[in-house]
């Protein structure tokens, strides 16, 4: 019988086994070119090394950029008590807004804020870290086929970030004999229509420089001339040695727009707790509203950084005594002029005294050292042989150097400068 109520023959009966069936499938499951464009150098080149330690020689590891691993620079004791607070106030167990609590932005806009470039709430976004801030700097600004500028030698996250986005990376250099200030020639002729931001580590890692007033505003005249934005990653703000002043890139830029990227890791010497920001600085509302719109789209990727860390900013921010970070410095500034001073006497060694944040670049003459061929070979029989850990130049974009972290306690800093000086008296040439 039909819908209608008619009738209608049989419909004859299927033999299913006389059916052709499709080929079988096989299973075929490849990685995103996303993921497969995503590559951090510090880890392609740290995990392709094969030295191993020398057996009768403990292991210093002067390579790991985290200030908390041998205990000796714990968190103010604001932070823990901040932390505790709000674990037992039980109101921070939920979601927070995906860019951030509003107490917590207004603590950042506080600490940040600087007569020339004041900031309130409204224009920061809460990351999860300092990298995660600069990851949605670099989205909101680039897209595929577009290229950003980054120095070299320079944190190797930046161009991580814009190899998974199909943004091409654009080396500027900087130059040791100018205690690494950018080459501003080099960096303007890098500059295109294809050219999206400028981003400027200042201080730097992985150089331990920290730029002039002078030098500065010598950056934003080639931003403002050729209309680029500017990235700055000032995740060490504040943390120079004597006789030096930080500047912050937005405070002297009066018309170039500024995303400034920050975090508590390294002042605060919490860097597992995952809580940076984007603060956006715009003068004359070039970016207009749409660059903040993208940077709230993009923060519901993730949605924000842990609300209990969130909820401990304002009173790790405001109670932090300023002591605390001057105590801090002055035992980085000590630790840097002992390395320095020592590898300074080393014959083939040439150090780059820094000024700032926890880093040193040690150049190396391979002219002196004919039997090492580059930087990542020095590195691993610095290894194999004396049980020294630093990180190459090549990391970084810069060869024929390497970087060394000063935040290591002072005795194994005393003898990683020792087993240094045995390394290269054993492989050095003489002048002939």
């Amino acid at each position: 019988m039909t819908l209608d109520g008619g009738t209608t023959a049989e419909s004859p009966v299927v033999d299913v086994t006389s059916l052709k069936t499709p080929p079988a499938k096989q299973w075929i499951v490849t990685s995103s070119v996303t993921s497969v464009n995503t590559i951090n150098p510090i880890r392609r080149i740290v995990e392709g090394m094969t030295a191993v330690p020398n057996p009768d020689k403990q292991m210093i590891h002067l390579s790991l950029g985290d200030p908390t691993v041998f205990g000796n620079y714990p968190p103010p004791h604001e932070a823990i008590e901040g932390i505790v607070d709000a674990v037992q106030s039980g109101k921070s167990n939920g979601y927070a807004p995906s860019n951030g609590y509003k107490e917590a932005r207004e603590a950042v806009a506080e600490m940040i804020t600087v007569e020339t470039s004041p900031v309130t709430a409204d224009d920061i976004c809460l990351a999860c870290g300092c990298s995660d801030a600069l990851n949605l700097a670099i989205t909101v600004l680039a897209n595929p086929g577009d290229n950003i500028l980054m120095p070299r030698p320079g944190f190797s996250i930046y161009k991580t970030f814009c190899g998974s986005l199909g943004v091409e990376s654009r080396h500027y250099d900087c130059l040791p004999s100018r205690s690494w200030e950018v080459d501003i020639e080099h960096m303007t002729s890098l500059i295109d229509d294809k050219t999206r931001a400028i981003i400027v580590v200042n201080p730097s890692n992985p150089c331990g420089s920290n730029f002039s007033r002078e030098h500065i505003l010598d950056i934003i005249k080639v931003a403002d001339q050729l209309k680029v934005p500017i990235i700055a990653d000032e995740i060490y703000a504040d943390m120079v040695f004597s006789g030096k002043s930080f500047h912050s890139v937005a405070s002297l830029s009066e018309n170039v727009p500024v995303l400034q990227c920050g975090g508590i890791a390294k002042k605060f010497l919490v860097p597992g707790w995952r809580c940076g920001w984007v603060a956006v600085h715009d003068r004359h509302d070039i970016f207009g509203s749409d660059i903040r719109k993208g940077l709230f789209r993009l923060s519901q990727r993730i949605l924000g950084p842990c609300t209990l860390v969130q909820a401990a900013l304002p009173h790790l921010i405001r109670k932090t005594p300023t002591s605390f970070h001057d105590d801090t410095m002055k035992r980085l500034e000590e630790s840097a002029l002992l390395v320095y001073e020592k590898l300074n006497k080393i014959e083939g060694l040439n150090p780059v005294k820094p000024e700032a944040a926890m880093y040193m670049m040690v150049g190396f003459d391979p002219v002196k050292f004919p039997g090492i061929k580059g930087d990542l070979r020095f590195t691993e029989m610095l290894i194999s042989e004396q049980s020294v850990m630093c990180l190459a130049g090549s990391c970084f974009e810069y060869p024929n150097f390497f970087r060394l972290v000063l935040t290591v306690p002072q005795p194994l800093l005393i003898e990683a400068c020792s087993r240094m000086e045995e390394f290269c008296s054993k492989h050095l040439q003489a002048a002939p």
